[in-house]
């Protein structure tokens, strides 16, 4: 591929000496709140209260009023996050939940783990997320099992078509849980991701938006008997010391994570917009590059309804391996997410799915490569970036 002068000198001005670009960097955010994050863990560390407590109710309100939602209940992960909220909705083992292929494996795995049936249903190939029209077919051929809930992934920090989505839950009855493992500010139609359905689960793992010092996660609701109900399941079913109501689960949030989680959340919106900034930098050096018009690269889809966060910038290419080896060669750090869609895990194959069943799934898992992505990024790393990229293509 020909690029002119022109456009090269444009996207290499300021970048030609840029080191490794990591694919995160949370070294550069901690300088910017260690005092902060230091003083919250030393609240903590003289409370002695280490789980749940004072810390932990303190963030559920906190995140409970972000999200617009009247309750939030606090765990110790978003893979249990999810089955939190599977249960509180009432599936059951024999139920059946349909979800994405094109996701991180907890947002199947959770429902295998109640003892239900994952129903996958393919992808709208630009936004990465559910496809509706595809959901509302599968509800209509029905079959042997019952579907009880919808579990949408906002993916990539944009969610999925809520108001389809919605509406067809609605029509069917059927239970909707939001999985916002990489949502937190994104919002739908000017509504925030936690808000959108019946309950919505969040991971806060180091690499999120929010991101813990360990894992930790949070189920929001507007249902309050759901919330009381998780309460319960997240401590052993245990309503109060040494009675116990139901099996539930030691799942309960450590009380330095919601420390850490409370400082981090002041920052977020702010966070985020810096990832929207970087987002719109980057499709504008792609554009200008020519990566985009000779279909070397296809940049984000952003619906008009959806305020993408960015929790990774993900272009799609034909040359994906070689061109992630190439810049893994320039200490430039990407990753796939994800390499293998979930029908097509070893673990799933019971499930009965062939290759080429959910065709743009796969074809999304072979095309995918997810750029450096964090608020601290520079416009000079940027830059370099994408000078590699059409170095590549060059």
């Amino acid at each position: 591929m020909a690029y002119t002068s022109t456009v090269k000198s444009r996207v290499r001005e300021g970048s030609s000496k840029i080191g490794p670009v990591p694919l995160l960097d949370l070294q550069r955010e901690y300088r910017l709140i260690r005092e902060e994050v230091l003083a919250a863990i030393e609240r903590v560390c003289a409370s002695q209260q280490f789980v749940l407590g004072a810390e932990v109710e303190a963030l559920e309100r906190e995140i409970a009023t972000y999200t617009g939602t009247d309750s939030a209940v606090g765990c110790s992960s978003g893979t249990d996050a999810l089955w939190l909220g599977l249960l509180a909705l009432g599936v059951q083992p024999g139920d059946a939940v349909i979800t994405t292929p094109f996701s991180f494996f907890a947002s199947g795995s959770s429902i295998e783990h109640i003892g239900a049936r994952p129903v996958f249903v393919d992808i709208d190939s630009e936004t990465f997320n559910i496809d509706p029209a595809r959901v509302q077919a599968k509800v209509e051929q029905r079959g042997s099992y019952r579907i009880k809930a919808l579990l949408p992934v906002h993916l990539y920090g944009q969610c999925a078509d809520m108001d389809r989505l919605r509406e067809i839950a609605g029509e069917h009855k059927i239970a909707v849980l939001e999985d916002a493992a990489q949502a937190i500010g994104a919002k739908w139609r000017g509504d925030p991701a936690g808000s959108l359905g019946e309950a919505a689960a969040f991971s806060f793992y180091p690499t999120k938006n929010l991101s813990a010092y360990g894992d930790a996660g949070m189920v929001t609701t507007n249902n309050r008997d759901y919330a009381n109900h998780m309460r319960q399941l997240r401590n052993h079913g245990s309503p109060e010391r040494y009675l116990h109501e139901e099996f539930g689960w030691n799942t309960r949030m450590d009380a330095i994570q919601a420390a850490v989680l409370r400082v981090k959340l002041k920052y977020i919106d702010e966070w985020n917009e810096k990832r929207r900034e970087h987002a719109a930098e980057y499709t504008r050096l792609f554009i200008a590059a020519g990566l985009t018009s000779a279909s070397a690269v296809k940049t984000p889809v952003i619906s008009p309804h959806a305020h993408h966060i960015f929790h990774q910038y993900v272009i799609r290419t034909q040359k994906r391996d070689d061109l992630r080896k190439f810049l893994a060669d320039r200490k430039i750090g990407t990753e796939v997410y994800y390499p293998i869609a979930l029908h097509r895990q070893p673990c799933f194959a019971y499930l009965g799915y062939l290759e080429g069943d959910l065709p743009e799934a796969e074809l999304a898992a072979r095309e995918v490569l997810a750029l450096p992505m964090f608020p601290e990024l520079t416009r000079d790393e940027q830059k370099w970036v994408v000078e590699s990229i059409a170095d590549f293509y060059s």
